[in-house]
């Protein structure tokens, strides 16, 4: 018999920050980084675990610390929308965005997950699966990386049954053809081949490197321009080639920005992170966006998590299985999606997200720790 709690309440709030070392130094067109932070939010509410998390700073969990966990203690956790609303009062002299914003979207992950486990359901049954499972495409191929070393991370993903690879650009934009056509060449041509220049290029420097990949056959340019200019995000839009789709999104944490990216038409395909944009909820606006607008969905990073949302969203195209998330999510969680045939497919069996984080495996990267409780 399906268990339902009524007034179930936020007893405590548990809030931790692991650093992760990447396996390589990482860079990409204007970025260099050597670790990750996973900021995860435990809830405790009549017997039962919901976890949320993001991938940000440490100072994420300060805030969730001492600025946010008091708005959720105590109250109702299937008061979702409440919530959601009384957190982002809380952050209005703080701003909403950035880390602010990154700390909402763990706690209102963690609210979906304890509501659904209160529920004995998983998340993917309570929001309604369109789909099974939801294609994935392998994310890495960082500009720090050498042409045999990029070369073996994107063979390495197409062994794993992907079959669309994405590759960083914009470091060096003069060496950005030889590297994109090295990547070619390594998948073959009946593997999809993205590049993401994360803000890098100029538009016109973005337009004229486009006909190059476009030679290679690549079919999607991830934020050729800086994604804060959408008049630059549209121009290369309309005119790069055929069959290019132009994607920007990732850094929304708010659903005026994808409003505003859409009614721009700066976009092929509208990217959402729900460790960025508010969690569950923020995604599922920014799908409603995305289905108004007729713009296909992608999900940025967070593979464990956007296994679930990519099945429930119409218009979910994708979700990256990024190299450093998909390293960590697969060393801390237990159970979730797997990557099968290309494609993560989440476990209704299991209940909330489909997964648990497994606290003693990671302890030995902890580097901040907060608790409180009523």
């Amino acid at each position: 018999m399906t268990k339902v709690a009524t007034g179930a309440n936020v007893e405590r709030v548990l809030v931790n920050a692991f650093s992760m070392p990447t396996d390589f130094p990482e860079a990409d067109g204007t970025l260099e980084w050597r670790r990750t932070v996973l900021v995860t939010v435990e809830l405790s509410g009549a017997g039962e675990l919901g976890f949320g998390y993001t991938y940000a700073d440490e100072a994420t969990a300060k805030v969730v610390d001492s600025e946010l966990s008091e708005v959720v203690l105590g109250a109702d956790a299937f008061a979702i929308p409440a919530l959601r609303a009384a957190l982002r009062r809380k952050v209005r002299n703080l701003g909403s965005r950035g880390i602010a914003g990154m700390a909402i979207s763990a706690l209102d992950t963690a609210l979906w997950d304890l509501k659904a486990r209160l529920l004995g359901v998983s998340l993917l049954a309570l929001l309604g699966a369109r789909r099974p499972a939801i294609a994935a495409y392998g994310s890495g191929g960082f500009t720090s990386y050498s042409v045999p070393r990029l070369e073996r991370q994107l063979v390495s993903f197409t062994q794993q049954g992907l079959r669309s690879v994405k590759m960083k650009v914009g470091s060096e934009p003069a060496r950005d053809p030889e590297r994109v056509s090295a990547a070619r060449a390594t998948v073959g041509d009946q593997v999809e081949l993205f590049v993401d220049a994360n803000g890098a290029y100029s538009p016109k420097l973005a337009l004229s490197l486009a006909e190059h990949f476009a030679d290679q056959g690549v079919v999607w340019f991830e934020e050729p321009v800086s994604s804060d200019n959408l008049a630059g995000l549209r121009l290369v839009r309309e005119r790069s080639p055929a069959g290019m789709d132009v994607a920007a999104g990732e850094y929304g944490y708010e659903s005026g920005y994808f409003a505003r990216m859409l009614a721009e038409g700066a976009v092929d395909v509208l990217q959402a992170d729900a460790t960025r944009c508010g969690g569950v909820s923020g995604f599922l606006d920014a799908a409603a966006l995305a289905d108004a607008a007729g713009v296909p969905l992608s999900a940025h990073c967070a593979p464990a998590l956007h296994a679930v949302l990519g099945c429930v969203c119409e218009r979910a195209r994708h979700v990256e299985y990024f190299h450093d998330h998909a390293r960590i999510e697969e060393e801390w969680f237990d159970g979730g999606s797997k990557l099968h045939a290309g494609a993560l497919a989440p476990d209704l069996a299991q209940p909330g997200l489909g997964f648990s984080f497994d606290a003693e495996r990671a302890a030995g990267h902890r580097i901040a720790t907060a608790s409180k409780g009523r």
